[in-house]
């Protein structure tokens, strides 16, 4: 088998997208047939070389794993919390405990998430300059003037930073009932709650309802699927184009 970037084996071996691995390594935690590696250029053979993080053998992942989640409210988006929160993990099988999320959800937010072992994918959902749309169902406390949402779809200020032009629907702007679609492809932080807080309006429920084509649909809260082939077909050929860019 040809060598791969250190990187690459490491994401697609269940240990965070790229950019996470490459923490691992320039921390000096990886080794490569026991010699410490700080290198990001470095080249692995996955058959022969003997790759360690903290003492543990890595070992490579060759079948790729594409699966949905319906998150609910006050789990975590992690595989160990030190609050000892409800994680994520706790719902999925035993054969995605290695996989990673593309993107993830507060504790206090619901909905989609594609977890996944293919760090390629990974990489492509939730960079910025891929510019991969994610929609979101959001409920408000009160209802929006006009000036207010054009703001949010021009660009809003948040933490010293003007979001970029998203996509607002209004579904229903009545006092009680203030329920909106929204539509970015950045993912900042709490992005949405904040560019909410900006224009003193607070988000009362926040549900990822899309990735790119693929929707949540009725799939039940706490449950998972597995990606259908049409989907799996459609993030492959979202990786591949996105990766030619």
């Amino acid at each position: 088998m040809k060598q791969v970037r250190l990187n690459k084996f490491l994401a697609e071996a269940g240990y965070g997208s790229r950019r996470k691995v490459e923490e691992l390594v320039l921390n000096g935690k990886v080794f490569i047939n026991g010699e410490k590696v700080t290198e990001l250029a470095t080249q692995v053979d996955p058959h022969h070389d003997k790759v360690t993080i903290s003492g543990k053998l890595v070992e490579p992942d060759v079948q790729k794993v594409y699966l949905l989640l319906n998150k609910p409210k006050h789990y975590v988006v992690t595989r160990q919390d030190e609050f000892e929160r409800k994680t994520i993990y706790k719902l999925l099988p035993d054969f995605a405990q290695k996989c990673v999320t593309a993107g993830r959800l507060d504790m206090d937010s619901e909905g989609l998430l594609l977890v996944t072992n293919d760090g390629d994918l990974v990489q492509v959902l939730t960079h910025p300059t891929k510019k991969v749309e994610k929609t979101y169902r959001v409920e408000v406390d009160l209802p929006l003037y006009k000036r207010q949402l054009e703001e949010l779809r021009t660009g809003v200020v948040i933490e010293g930073y003007m979001t970029k032009p998203a996509g607002v629907f209004v579904k229903n702007n009545k006092p009680g009932n203030v329920v909106l679609k929204v539509i970015i492809s950045e993912g900042k932080k709490r992005q949405i709650r904040l560019m909410l807080e900006a224009l003193d309006r607070r988000v009362i429920n926040l549900r990822r309802i899309q990735i790119g084509e693929i929707e949540l649909g009725k799939l039940p809260v706490g449950m998972w699927r597995l990606c259908s082939r049409s989907e799996i077909s459609y993030l492959l050929s979202l990786k591949q184009k996105r990766s030619v860019q």
